[in-house]
C-alpha cells in the first residue's frame, strides 16, 4: 500500500474509531453515573416482604412513561437468579476504541504528534515506547497506592492525596517529555487506562468470586465488596478529568501555555471536585440536608482562577493614522510558518497556501486555527510568535486588505 492510501485509510480508521470510542464512552460514563446515583438515592424499604426478601434499599423512578423500582440487597437475593447482567464491555469496549484511536494518531503519527524537538528530540519509536511504558507505569504505581494504603484504617485519605501527586508528577513528566496535546490527552489515557484496569483486574473477578461463592454456599469474604467499591467509586472521581484532558485537544491555548502542566492539573482537580458535589448531592437529598455547595463553588473558582490567569493580552488598539497591516507582511508569515504543510506539493487537510489567492480563500481558516484556537501550526513546529499571530488577526479583522 502507498503511502497515499495509507495515509487516506489511516483518515477513515480515525472517524471511525473515533466515533465508536465516543459511543461506548457514553455507554460507559453513563451505566457508572447512574449507579452512583442510585447507591447514593437508595432509601430503607416500608414493605414488610421486600425486608423478609433481604432488600435492603429501593428507589422508586418514572421515566419514558413507565414506573421503575429498582432494589438492592444487602448481600445477594436468598436464590440467584439463573441469569445475570454484567456491566463490563462498556469500560472494555472504551479503552480498546480509545487505544486504537491512540495508535492510528499518535503512534502510527508520533514524530509528528508526540515528539516536540524543543522538549525532547528523540526518535519517533522511541517516543511511542515511552508512552506506553507512560500508561502501564501509572496503573501500576496508582494500584500499589491502592494495594498498599486502601485496606488501612484512614486509607482512602491516603490513597486520595498518593493520586493528586501522581497525577500531578504524570502531567509534570509528560509536559516536559511530549508536545503538549499529546501531554494532556497521554495523562487522560492514563487515568482512563487506571480506571478500566480497576473493573478488569478488580472489580469483576471480584464481584465473580462473590457470585461463586454464593452458588456454592459458602459464607461471602466481604473483602471483595470492598475492593470493588473502592476502585468503583475512584473512577467516578477519574470520569470528569479524563474527559477534559480528552477535550483539551481542541483548545491550544491550554496546552501550548507555559505552565500547561498546571493548566491540565487544576483543569482535573476542578472537575474531581464538581463530581464530589454531584455524588454528595445525591446523598444529600436523601438525607434531606442541604448539599455541599461550597464543593461546586470551589470547583467553578477554581475554573474563574485559570480563566482570568490564561487570560491573553488584548490586541492593541491601531492608532489612527497607523498603517494597516499590508498583505505582504501576512504573506511572509505565512510563507515562514504555515506553508511547510501547506504548499503546492503538500496540502495537509486539504489546504494549499502558497499563493494570494489561496490565502485569501482560506483566510477564515487561517484565523481560527493559528489565531483563535492556536492549535496551528501543529505543536508549534515553525515557531510561530505571538506577535506573527495579532498581525494575522490585525490583518483579518481589518477585512484582509
Amino acid at each position: 500500500m502507498d503511502g497515499y492510501w495509507l495515509s487516506y485509510g489511516l483518515e477513515w480508521a480515525n472517524l471511525l474509531l473515533r466515533w465508536a470510542h465516543v459511543i461506548t464512552a457514553i455507554a460507559w460514563v453513563g451505566s457508572s453515573f447512574y449507579f452512583v446515583f442510585l447507591d447514593a438515592s437508595l432509601t430503607k424499604p416500608t414493605d414488610s416482604e421486600l425486608t423478609a426478601k433481604g432488600v435492603d434499599g429501593e428507589l422508586w423512578a418514572v421515566h419514558g412513561g413507565g414506573f421503575y423500582h429498582p432494589q438492592k440487597y444487602l448481600v445477594a437475593p436468598r436464590v440467584l437468579p439463573a441469569h445475570l447482567h454484567w456491566f463490563y464491555w462498556e469500560s472494555y469496549s472504551t479503552w480498546l476504541t480509545g487505544f486504537g484511536l491512540f495508535t492510528v494518531l499518535y503512534l502510527f503519527n508520533a514524530g509528528t504528534f508526540l515528539v516536540d524537538k524543543s522538549l525532547v528530540d528523540w526518535a519517533p519509536a522511541t517516543a511511542g515506547a515511552v508512552a506506553l511504558g507512560f500508561l502501564v507505569v501509572f496503573w501500576l504505581a496508582y494500584d500499589a497506592l491502592c494495594r498498599v494504603f486502601g485496606q488501612r484504617e484512614g486509607g482512602d485519605r491516603i490513597v486520595a492525596l498518593g493520586v493528586l501527586l501522581l497525577v500531578a508528577l504524570a502531567a509534570w513528566l509528560a509536559c516536559r517529555w511530549f508536545a503538549g496535546r499529546a501531554a494532556f490527552l497521554l495523562v487522560g489515557a492514563a487515568i482512563a487506562t487506571a480506571m478500566s484496569a480497576n473493573v478488569f483486574f478488580w472489580i469483576i473477578p471480584g464481584q465473580r468470586k462473590v457470585v461463586a461463592q454464593l452458588r456454592a454456599g459458602l459464607a461471602v469474604d466481604p473483602v471483595h465488596g470492598r475492593r470493588g467499591k473502592q476502585r468503583s467509586v475512584h473512577n467516578t472521581y477519574f470520569t470528569l478529568p479524563v474527559l477534559v484532558a480528552m477535550l483539551s485537544n481542541h483548545y491550544g491555548w491550554l496546552t501550548q501555555t507555559r505552565y500547561n502542566w498546571l493548566v491540565l492539573l487544576a483543569l482535573m482537580m476542578a472537575g474531581a471536585l464538581i463530581r464530589h458535589f454531584f455524588v454528595a448531592r445525591h446523598a444529600a437529598k436523601r438525607q434531606g440536608v442541604a448539599p455541599p455547595w461550597e464543593i461546586a463553588a470551589a470547583g467553578v473558582l477554581l475554573i474563574g482562577l485559570l480563566a482570568w490567569w490564561l487570560a491573553p493580552a488584548r490586541p492593541a488598539a491601531q492608532a489612527a493614522g497607523a498603517e494597516p497591516v499590508r498583505f505582504a507582511q501576512v504573506q511572509a508569515v505565512i510563507s515562514q510558518r504555515c506553508m511547510l504543510c501547506h504548499n503546492a506539493g503538500l496540502q495537509n487537510k486539504g489546504v494549499a497556501l502558497h499563493t494570494e489567492a489561496l490565502i485569501r480563500q482560506h483566510a477564515q481558516a487561517v484565523y481560527q486555527q493559528a489565531v483563535v484556537l492556536k492549535l496551528m501550526p501543529l505543536n508549534n513546529a515553525t515557531r510561530i510568535t505571538d506577535d506573527e499571530r495579532a498581525l494575522i488577526r490585525r490583518w483579518f479583522e481589518a477585512g484582509q486588505p
